[in-house]
């Protein structure tokens, strides 16, 4: 778990004040996704067909979910090259477009807890939400540990 908790902090570091390319973030959301993957299997033991639906369920999520995760780190660079600017219209525009981001996950999780459910079990798919949860929130806690809160810098 560490390990993970690591290469997130290492994207947000790729992040931070200066910017990313897309070669690096996709680099390290490969194995990033690597080590979510091997946690996940390691949590959610299934055999057979529900195994294989499941693998094959989640799989499709994590393309969905990394869509996301980039929308995240595109916001995350803006609000790091605006800080220092940021007028009320961009801070409210950047929290808009955050709660929008939210929402999206939230829905895109709620999608495949109910494909999970119907093709590998409401276990299954209750451990998927758990995890999911988990390290979300995990990752969460570590960009807010290294951006600074608006205002915080001025």
């Amino acid at each position: 778990m560490k390990k993970l908790l690591a290469i997130a902090a290492l994207l947000i570091s790729t992040v931070g004040f200066a910017q990313s390319n897309k070669e690096d973030v996709d680099f390290i959301q490969s194995i990033y996704g690597k080590e979510k993957k091997e946690i996940v299997a390691g949590f959610i033991v299934l055999e057979g067909a529900q195994k294989d639906a499941f693998w094959t369920l989640y799989d499709e999520y994590e393309v969905k979910r990394k869509d996301l995760g980039k929308q995240r780190i595109a916001l995350l660079e803006k609000y790091a090259k605006s800080y220092m600017t940021l007028s009320d219209a961009d801070t409210d525009k950047l929290m808009q477009d955050m709660i929008a981001l939210g929402m999206a996950n939230d829905k895109l999780q709620k999608t495949y807890y109910g494909k999970m459910k119907k093709a590998a079990g409401v276990k299954a798919a209750a451990q998927f939400l758990q995890i999911e949860a988990y390290l979300l929130s995990a990752v969460r806690a570590t960009i807010m540990e290294n951006i600074p809160f608006i205002g915080e810098l001025d």
